[in-house]
């Protein structure tokens, strides 16, 4: 092996033994743990670039399959060829469903595509991306050409800081809050973004009327996640809940909807495939105004407020992503735990990246 390899302690190691195919060509795989008898191999045509911040392993990956990957702490976070559904799926949802979005705030999305897809919004007057990793954020800002113009836009409001802090300090209100974090899994009380607690004190407070927040919910066993930003929202909370599938979904996306249902008076799961992440993926809206709009009222509201036609989402399939198998759907109602401080759950996984 010879390539990217995450030794379990944050650090890059290089692998020394290549494996060779049948042709006697090196072949080169970048390799992600989900399990310890589970794991997804991408095969590489390069490593682009490696680096670390004193929060954690970055890494720009081409693959042959899904074209350019970023990975963070061996995990990877989004890919070209179809980071369009998870950053549309994030972002557009609580926008459209929103009456007059004017401002976002995004507690982490370090990445950049979250603001890029908020921009988009003709609503939009201001969006405060709040990353904790400044060397993230300057790795994107160099490397991901598709969020250059997200990052020069006079709309975004750059803050290096933890989220949380910075939410708690904040006197503005916004109308969404979304949170778009990188997986945590070492070193940090990361989970505590998602109790209850935090959701009624410190977030729903800095949302307007009508807000909705969205933020990422994975949780990974190991030493606590390192101290990462946590991404808050505004007045529409949207949570992306992590994994929602069959097999996956009460990992943590169904614990997030019922926490959620505890503090918001109105709550809305949907889900989507990214087939990076092998996976289907959930997301959770929530707000204290119901989620009522038609398929054609948001077609008109694409239209009328998006610059560019979405790659992804259409008012019909929005809609239908709300409808949840038989499974899935008696777990949400069954459900029965909230996050807090002593009773979280997490989700397998250290991530390894190598190339073989």
């Amino acid at each position: 092996m010879n390539g990217l390899e995450n030794n379990g302690h944050g650090q890059a190691a290089v692998a020394k033994q290549p494996l060779q195919r049948e042709d006697g060509e090196e072949s080169k795989w970048y390799e992600e743990e989900i399990h310890d008898d589970l794991k997804l191999c991408y095969a590489l045509n390069s490593v682009l670039h490696r680096g670390a911040s004193k929060y954690q392993e970055i890494a720009l990956i081409d693959t042959k399959h899904f074209g350019k990957a970023l990975i963070i702490d061996g995990k990877m976070q989004s890919t070209e060829v179809d980071e369009f559904i998870y950053h549309e799926s994030l972002i557009h949802p609580p926008l459209l469903f929103h009456p007059n979005p004017k401002t976002v705030f995004i507690m982490g999305g370090g990445e950049g595509s979250a603001a890029r897809e908020a921009l988009r919004h003709k609503t939009v007057q201001r969006v405060v991306m709040c990353d904790i990793d400044e060397e993230v954020v300057d790795f994107c800002r160099t490397y991901l050409s598709a969020n250059w113009e997200a990052f020069a836009s006079d709309k975004l409001c750059l803050v290096i800081n933890d989220a949380r802090a910075e939410l708690e300090k904040s006197t503005e209100k916004f109308d969404v809050i979304v949170g778009d974090l990188a997986d945590p899994m070492e070193g940090g009380p990361c989970y505590q973004l998602y109790t209850k607690s935090f959701y009624h004190n410190v977030l729903k407070p800095k949302l307007h009327d009508h807000g909705i927040f969205v933020t990422q919910a994975i949780f990974f066993l190991g030493r606590p996640a390192s101290d990462r930003s946590l991404d808050l929202a505004l007045n529409l909370f949207i949570v992306q809940a992590g994994p929602a599938g069959v097999l996956t979904h009460k990992e943590v996306f169904s614990s997030i909807y019922n926490t959620l249902s505890h503090v918001f008076k109105h709550v809305k799961a949907y889900t989507a495939h990214v087939p990076s992440f092998a996976d289907t993926w959930g997301w959770v809206m929530a707000s204290d105004h119901p989620f009522t709009l038609t398929a054609q009222l948001i077609d008109e509201r694409i239209v009328g407020r998006i610059d560019g036609e979405l790659m992804y989402l259409t008012g019909e399939f929005l809609i239908s992503s709300t409808i949840l198998n038989k499974r899935v759907s008696l777990s949400l109602l069954n459900e029965t735990h909230v996050y807090t401080e002593d009773d979280a759950r997490f989700i397998y996984g250290h991530g390894r990246g190598h190339s073989a």
